[in-house]
């Protein structure tokens, strides 16, 4: 193969990925709790990092933040706070690898980091609030997140597999 068929081949993966992460980053999951609701694209994207590399995982990102504006589901304030769940969660992943308890305690930490800008820079409020609202979420990305990963690394082997065979 060629190096540019593995670069559109690389380009689509990632034009899928934003779409699909763009597309789970739209739904929200309700909570018993409210205001406490969560999307499900923070888990996908843990999973995104870590079989990825930080910097796919950045570029899906922010195309998959692009789609949001451009649709309208998103505002400059959710995309500020997406930018800063994927720095913090995929800078995790990208420093201490993609152990279980990492893909456990990135998205938490990545979730927590963003609220806590969202509370005293852009809302100039206690984050407390804020933090709380999102632990039902950051429970379940911590859940969902290590489950999701072996499946999505099984995924992308198959797939690199079937280009060279």
């Amino acid at each position: 193969m060629t190096k540019e068929t593995i670069r559109l081949k690389d380009l689509t993966v990632m034009a899928m990925l934003a779409a699909v992460l763009a597309l789970l980053g739209t739904f929200k999951l309700p909570s018993i709790i409210p205001g406490a609701e969560f999307q499900l694209s923070a888990p996908f994207a843990i999973c995104i990092a870590a079989c990825f590399g930080f910097r796919r995982y950045f570029a899906i990102g922010i195309l998959a933040s692009l789609i949001n504006l451009l649709l309208g589901t998103h505002t400059i304030i959710n995309v500020v706070i997406a930018m800063v769940f994927r720095v913090v969660a995929g800078g995790i992943i990208a420093i201490f690898g993609t152990k279980p308890w990492i893909l456990i305690i990135s998205g938490p930490l990545g979730t927590a980091v963003g609220r806590v800008v969202l509370g005293l820079v852009i809302m100039r409020v206690s984050p407390l609030p804020l933090l709380a609202g999102a632990v039902p979420g950051m429970i379940f990305t911590a859940v969902l997140s290590p489950i999701m990963y072996p499946a999505m690394k099984k995924v992308t082997r198959f797939a690199a597999a079937g280009e060279r065979g």
